[in-house]
């Protein structure tokens, strides 16, 4: 198995473990120019869609975050009417994206995508 192979393969590890945890069931850990490094989606959804909109809304959020000098995005949260879309940062290339039913609970989403993203920023490619 060669490196790259292995880093996929841990990254949909980490994403099986997410899933399992949260309920989340749309799910992609992408580069932040929008390319899919791994991802679990169902098939109704277009992951390519998903991760070029996750890295427009990651790159509009740094903007915002650099002109009022407040640091850097750690993640995003949007709610909508049928899903909630929570997006979250793992080191300096790669941000965690994933999909749920609007009563999906927040704070096992966030606890979930936070303890993956730490073991994200720790790998190297």
């Amino acid at each position: 198995m060669t490196s790259t192979e292995a880093v996929h393969e841990t990254f949909n590890e980490i994403l099986m473990e997410i899933k399992r945890n949260t309920g989340i069931y749309a799910l992609a850990i992408v580069l932040r120019d929008g390319l899919i490094v791994a991802s679990l989606m169902p098939e109704d959804l277009d992951e390519e869609t998903l991760a070029a909109m996750t890295a427009t809304i990651i790159k509009a959020a740094e903007t915002v975050f650099t002109e009022l000098n407040k640091g850097d995005v750690k993640r995003i949260i949007i709610e909508g009417t049928h899903a909630k879309i929570v997006a979250v940062t793992a080191g300096k290339d790669f941000v965690i994206v994933g999909m749920a039913n609007p009563e999906t609970s927040l704070g096992i989403i966030l606890h979930s995508m936070r303890k993956a993203a730490e073991k994200i920023s720790q790998r190297t490619i």
